[in-house]
């Protein structure tokens, strides 16, 4: 057990903070509700190079936050009768001037959609809008992430567990995978990042990770490791990945509700958190980002708050 004062909204709680690692908690904020601050499930989470949080809850609202949890400005997805998006990611263009959007897998209106940082909807750069099996069509969307050549990987599930390339005018290039458990199919290829040439999918309902090189023309699957349990390196519904500055992986498990550490090549090295309600404790977790000093970021989703923490080992 370690102790900790934790602040949560404007006030400081202490307490003892219980995981499986020996990571101390720093702050835990946000509560349900739907005023700002507040969420209501969230469902994914995004980190800007300038250090910025964009959360999407279950309402349809993006909102903004500093590192401390501090509120920043907040906009809604246009349609939300059908569903809210369950994926976020900073899209960072190449080139020196580029500027960087966020990317919103709108889950049910089967597209990607693309805001500028300040949250004026880009209606050029959507991508899909059209329910199908063709390429450039969609069922569920789950993500979407840009390579360094601009390329976009769009995640599926539902009829067509695949992952759809487009090129920087998001123009179809290639897809794969397929509803299975063989390697390279997919059942709900939840989250998805790019790190040094290579796509890595957490595969959410197969319980495992899955890596591919993507300076193929059709990305080459090149690792895949995990498998269902709730021991170290197993994983229960892994809904989210990102990685800490040295190339280390962490791992959002939804199902058995903590997170884990891996090295780039899959081998465990830590786990921390446990179901609950404390501080330290996680219920039902959708989504992990790491800032650019290596705090770690969990989106406590049915807890409805967030939680800071140091890298763990």
């Amino acid at each position: 057990m370690l102790c900790a004062s934790l602040a949560l909204g404007s006030s400081m709680i202490s307490g003892c903070v219980s995981g499986a690692s020996g990571s101390r908690t720093q702050i835990v904020w946000g509560r349900r509700g739907f005023s700002d601050g507040r969420f209501l499930k969230p469902r994914a989470i995004a980190i800007s190079p300038a250090d910025e949080l964009f959360i999407v809850d279950t309402t349809g609202r993006i909102q903004v936050f500093d590192v401390d949890g501090n509120f920043q400005r907040s906009w809604k997805t246009p349609d939300t009768e059908n569903g809210r998006p369950t994926g976020l990611a900073v899209e960072t263009p190449p080139g020196p001037n580029s500027v960087p959007n966020l990317l919103v897998a709108d889950t049910h209106y089967y597209r990607t959609l693309a805001y500028t940082l300040s949250g004026d909807l880009c209606r050029d750069k959507q991508i899909g809008g059209v329910a199908g099996h063709s390429p450039g069509e969609f069922a569920f969307v789950t993500d979407t992430v840009c390579d360094q050549e601009g390329c976009f990987y769009i995640g599926e599930y539902g009829d067509s567990d695949r992952i759809q390339k487009f090129d920087p005018e998001r123009n179809f290039l290639t897809q794969w995978g397929g509803t299975g458990n063989e390697h390279g199919q997919f059942v709900r290829p939840q989250s998805l990042v790019v790190r040094d040439q290579v796509l890595w999918v957490a595969d959410a309902c197969n319980h495992r990770i899955q890596c591919f090189d993507i300076r193929e023309e059709t990305p080459k699957l090149i690792n895949v490791f995990g498998r269902e349990g709730d021991a170290a390196g197993e994983f229960y519904y892994p809904y989210d990945l990102a990685f800490a500055s040295d190339g280390t992986l962490i791992v959002c498990e939804y199902g058995n509700q903590r997170l884990q550490r891996f090295t780039p090549e899959g081998k465990w090295i830590a786990t921390w958190g446990a179901p609950g309600f404390q501080p330290g404790q996680l219920y039902q977790p959708w989504g992990v980002v790491v800032d650019s000093q290596d705090r770690v970021h969990v989106l406590d989703s049915n807890n409805h708050r967030v939680q800071r923490l140091a890298l763990f080992s």
